[in-house]
């Protein structure tokens, strides 16, 4: 559970990284303010808004990142703050803080009236400590060999996501106004810029992927190198939808008031994934890498055969043999048969859901329309079996279940799993007509993949935890291409929504394939 809360907090630390680095440069190069004195137009006041989020973000993330590093440090005699202070991880998480605190009070100080133009100054220097404090806490601060490579390397690559995903919430939040005769120039600067940004995080992102990765077996065989290839699958959904909007707004006319619709809902999507790329970065710097995991990889063959179809296990260890006494017992044959006759079966209900999905939207089935009800199924299977050592299979009582943490997890997930299936026939039943209800599911599924590939890898037996998980990396971007899929049905006007309509369908259908498929043996 620390490890996961600290991949978040990683993740969170990035992404207001990202929104205050990328500010700056996007105050710059695209704006293309920074000397004037006085007060800013309204457009850079939005972007110093957004600066100082995001520096406050990363400072309060940094903060408890610390905190719970000294907490998983301490013992019986307090937080050993004397050696911790002298550690480059909790010196440069303090240069770190402070550089996101002087970026979040130059940027306030920049949108008061009568502003001094020197305080442009202090926001470069501070971007700049930001990025190079933010290196010295990943990977390459630790290696012996190269290290100020690898630090430079990954100090542009996180300037280069700056630039390009920070930047885009400030476009959305500068450019697509209906009342601004700018906005087309704007974004042409911006795509100049991002064609840049996406050069510089290719080409260091290789470098860096080449030191840490050492062979083809180390890329599919461990947690590091299934990270690399699901941040590189992202990343390519992120290029193909950035050369879309690169050519739409090729095609602006320049005395165009609006973007076009289309393009505001692709840089929605793009700058989605983009944050769920960060998170997934966060995710890397908690694995060892691929390069020093060498007794403990699987083979290319022991990872093929997880994905290697199988009929179904349908049938299911009885509850007498289970080790339901001891929560802490080593896992046993019947604690894997348990758990891939719980995925196979829920696999069943995922891909019903994904075929009733898929024929409601050739238009010829109305009824299939009422899909979302499966989810109330599928809720009450996982209530009867995500806990065999609890009610009401196990000798636990129920109100005893809820003094266990992740039974009390698994219990929550139900109840939000029955309140997701109710809003989502709601909204499909025409029951519930409210825009912002129907994006709950779409936000939820892309949340939710995210989180599926964020989660702590960390364990004492890696091999065998990464072939475990290693249907996770798939079934979390899956999840991510349904959820944004969605979002891009219900954004779209007319004719335009019937692709992605049609595409998120057909994800949902090849989740529920690829559960029916799953498989700890």
């Amino acid at each position: 559970m620390s490890g996961f809360l600290d991949v978040l907090l990683r993740g969170l630390a990035l992404c207001g990284q990202s929104v205050a680095v990328g500010g700056v440069i996007f105050a710059f190069l695209v704006l293309r303010r920074g000397t004037e004195a006085g007060r800013a137009p309204a457009p850079l006041r939005r972007t110093l808004s957004l600066i100082a989020l995001g520096a406050i973000t990363v400072a309060l993330a940094q903060t408890l990142a610390v905190a719970a590093w000294l907490w998983g440090l301490g013992d019986h005699d307090g937080w050993p703050l004397r050696e911790a202070l002298g550690t480059t991880y909790a010196r440069a998480s303090l240069v770190r803080i402070a550089a996101a605190m002087a970026l979040a009070v130059g940027a306030g100080a920049l949108q008061r009236p009568g502003a001094r133009a020197g305080w442009w100054p202090t926001l470069l220097i501070a971007s700049v400590a930001l990025g190079a404090s933010s290196a010295w806490i990943s990977h390459a601060a630790a290696r012996l060999q190269h290290r100020s490579i690898l630090l430079m390397l990954d100090a542009l690559h996180q300037l280069a996501v700056a630039a390009w995903v920070g930047g885009l919430l400030h476009l959305t939040a500068t450019a697509f106004r209906q009342d601004r005769p700018w906005a087309v120039p704007l974004l042409q600067r911006f795509s100049r810029l991002s064609v840049a940004a996406v050069a510089v995080l290719v080409a260091s992102g290789a470098g860096l992927a080449s030191y840490y990765v050492d062979s083809v077996r180390a890329l599919v065989g461990t947690a590091y190198g299934l990270m690399v290839l699901t941040k590189i699958v992202i990343l390519g959904g992120l290029v193909g939808l950035g050369a879309l909007n690169f050519l739409a707004v090729r095609r602006l006319p320049t005395d165009l008031e609006l973007s076009p619709l289309r393009l505001r809902r692709f840089v929605e999507v793009e700058m989605g994934l983009g944050i769920t790329v960060l998170f997934v970065a966060a995710s890397l710097t908690s694995l060892p890498p691929a390069v020093d995991v060498v007794a403990d990889r699987a083979t290319p063959a022991e990872v093929a055969l997880r994905f290697t179809p199988r009929w179904p296990a349908l049938t299911s260890p009885r509850i007498t043999d289970m080790p339901v006494l001891d929560p802490h017992a080593p896992r046993t044959d019947a604690d894997r048969a348990w758990s891939e006759f719980n995925h196979h079966v829920a696999g069943l209900f995922v891909l019903g859901m994904g075929l009733l999905a898929t024929l409601h939207t050739t238009g010829r089935a109305r009824w299939a329309r009422n899909w979302p009800l499966v989810f109330l199924a599928l809720a009450g299977f996982l209530m009867i079996r995500n806990d065999p050592g609890d009610w009401p299979l196990g000798p636990r009582g129920f109100w005893e279940g809820f003094l266990s943490a992740s039974v009390l997890q698994h219990r929550v997930f139900v109840l939000l799993v029955v309140l997701f299936g109710v809003l989502e026939w709601a909204v499909r039943s025409d029951r519930l007509r409210s825009r912002r209800a129907a994006l709950i599911f779409p936000l939820l599924c892309a949340v939710g993949g995210g989180l599926l590939l964020t989660h702590s890898h960390a364990s004492l037996n890696l091999k065998g935890e990464f072939l475990i998980e290693v249907t996770h990396a798939p079934l979390g971007v899956l999840a991510m291409a349904v959820g944004w899929g969605r979002w891009l049905e219900l954004r779209l006007p007319g004719n335009e929504a019937r692709l992605p309509g049609r595409i998120w369908a057909l994800c949902f259908t090849l989740i529920g394939a690829l559960l029916l498929i799953y498989r700890e043996s």
